[in-house]
């Protein structure tokens, strides 16, 4: 169907085409809105302008985000009022990769990278079924080149000269599955996988979303490290969910405007090692007690209320998507020089005495340009309570991941 002047296109990657822009439950990432007064060339077909327009309360980015698209394109940036509108040109050159491209979170992960007009190439990559994938999504007339890459011998190829790599690629859960189920087989494939991204683009920022994220970020990073290209600002688990979801809850519970919640999540991303922060909420709400504990449990289980609600039929791979998508793009902002950027992250961390931790991080061209650990400070009894009840678990599955590396020898 064809865009008309009147239509609004939104997706989760943050933009949205038309008049009107979409309110999406995101704080910090990209959002832009392209009029249709005119058009612009790269987007052949949609309609858009030469123009591009930021308004502070649309798609994902949240009021706090005004500074930083206003620092992001001051360089290329003309003040058309005085309103927050700026002009600038979008660039689509940075390339993205996806191994597990054919999967139910790789499909519509690769559909909203897709939009994003950051992006100049998407390669999909899987051991099956690809290609179609591939060609169903080249028919978007949006800027970025669409390649598919099926099985071992044509994973090299998919990842020269890419910039991100995102991996969705394993197994999902099933009812009754825990995440520590999934060890045995997703750990085999996220070493494999990321021997590759080692040897074909060692600087690329690594989104890991195979579960458990606990256990693969250790392993990619013990795979990296015998591979001698080890860069912890680098390498990112990808936890953005449990914020979407915490966000999404809280301004449900307390009746917020969705774009204006901002939930931190610290520690992992399994079960009880999800610790919403729910004393940090912006903007500043109280709790009761009781609030703070059902509120707690269901951002922790929200992934067990999405696999009994499909009853066998999957996991929660659109939001997954969702969520996911978010993460490239603030990952794309952040090389394209936006200097305020932040997500939260399971990272390589000094916060705790754990090697790896989920927190707030800022994010800029070289990946990982700081910590925040502002937000451990001050936490209520029972946060407190529940980051030292954690600690015990995220240890064990962080070892788990490190030693199966160990144990097996990375391919040279």
């Amino acid at each position: 169907m064809a865009a008309t002047s009147a239509a609004t296109f939104s997706i989760a990657a943050a933009i949205s085409f038309g008049p009107k822009a979409s309110q999406l439950p995101q704080s910090k990432p990209f959002a832009m809105r392209f009029s249709s007064q005119n058009s612009l060339t790269s987007f052949s077909g949609l309609k858009a302008s030469t123009s591009v327009r930021y308004e502070s309360e649309s798609s994902f980015l949240g009021k706090e985000s005004a500074v930083a698209l206003r620092g992001s394109f001051a360089s290329k940036a003309q003040k058309s009022s005085q309103r927050s509108q700026y002009h600038l040109n979008p660039q689509a050159s940075y390339k993205v990769a996806i191994l597990g491209a054919a999967g139910g979170i790789g499909q519509p992960l690769a559909l909203l990278i897709k939009m994003s007009p950051l992006v100049s190439a998407l390669h999909l990559y899987d051991i099956a079924n690809v290609k179609g994938v591939a060609a169903d999504l080249s028919h978007c007339n949006t800027p970025s080149q669409i390649l598919d890459f099926t099985g071992a011998s044509e994973l090299a190829n998919s990842l020269k000269g890419v910039n991100v790599v995102v991996i969705p690629a394993g197994v999902p859960r099933k009812p009754g599955m825990t995440r520590d189920d999934l060890f045995n087989i997703n750990a085999n494939i996220v070493k494999n996988l990321v021997e590759a991204v080692a040897d074909n683009c060692p600087d690329a920022f690594i989104h890991i979303i195979s579960n458990p994220v606990n256990s693969t970020v250790p392993i990619a990073a013990e795979v990296l490290k015998q591979k001698g290209v080890y860069n912890p600002k680098k390498l990112f688990g990808v936890s953005t969910l449990d914020v979407v979801r915490a966000n999404t809850f809280v301004a449900q519970k307390k009746n917020l405007k969705l774009i204006d919640v901002d939930v931190p999540v610290v520690g992992g991303h399994a079960g009880i090692t999800i610790l919403p922060l729910l004393s940090k909420t912006k903007p500043s709400v109280s709790f009761s007690d009781e609030e703070v504990q059902e509120l707690t449990l269901r951002i922790q289980n929200a992934g067990t209320e999405v696999v009994e609600a499909k009853a066998g039929a999957g996991s929660a791979t659109l939001s997954m998507a969702y969520a996911a998508a978010r993460f490239v793009e603030s990952s794309l902002r952040a090389l394209d020089g936006d200097a305020d950027v932040y997500e939260c992250s399971f990272v390589q961390s000094d916060l705790t005495e754990l090697p790896f931790f989920a927190s707030r991080v800022k994010l800029g061209s070289n990946g990982v340009e700081a910590i925040i650990s502002s937000d451990l400070q001050g936490l209520t009894e029972y946060e407190q309570k529940a980051l030292e009840a954690l600690k015990p678990e995220l240890k064990a599955s962080i070892e788990k991941g490190i030693a199966f590396v160990q144990k097996q020898p990375v391919a040279a």
